[in-house]
């Protein structure tokens, strides 16, 4: 039995769920390749940390792990890493860059909250040449997804198996 807890309900799941790679591979190898592009020139700490926002919002404890793991492999710092949650409080943490690229996970993860707001899109337009910007929101796009593929199939923190 899995628990998943987020702060509107809990959800308790029983049955076996199914393993996208196995019963949808292209699929699953779509959404690799999609992936793959998107963080194809961006620098791997600010990537980690757009999906550890990412999956924080999600509360996608699978990502959250993985990408905690990923990120302290390459290098990040535990203050940083214990920072991301609030990232707002903790600025200087994070270069300008790196703000604006959480503000606009933040917004595209949550756009059903009311959007992605002009001046948070500006923010990172600001900061990132217009191919650095596509690929920083297909990340935002790809992280997104597999949040919601991890949720969907019960995925259980600490289960990663990729080699």
């Amino acid at each position: 039995m899995t628990t998943n807890t987020n702060t509107n309900t809990q959800v308790t799941t029983t049955t076996p769920r199914i393993d996208l790679a196995r019963t949808a591979p292209k699929v699953f190898r779509a959404l690799i390749g999609f992936d793959a592009a998107a963080r194809e020139g961006l620098d791997p700490a600010l990537v980690e940390l757009i999906q550890i926002r990412a999956s924080h919002l999600n509360h996608c404890a699978y990502c959250l792990h993985m990408h905690t793991n990923d990120a302290r492999k390459a290098g990040e710092s535990e203050d940083r890493l214990h920072m991301v949650a609030v990232w707002r409080e903790a600025r200087h943490f994070f270069t300008e860059r790196e703000q604006a690229a959480l503000a606009l996970t933040e917004a595209v993860t949550l756009v059903a909250d009311g959007g992605v707001p002009d001046d948070v899109y500006a923010q990172a337009a600001d900061r990132f040449d217009e191919a650095e910007l596509a690929h920083v929101l297909s990340l935002i796009l790809t992280i997104n997804t597999w949040n919601r593929v991890a949720l969907a199939t019960a995925k259980a923190a600490g289960t990663d198996q990729r080699r």
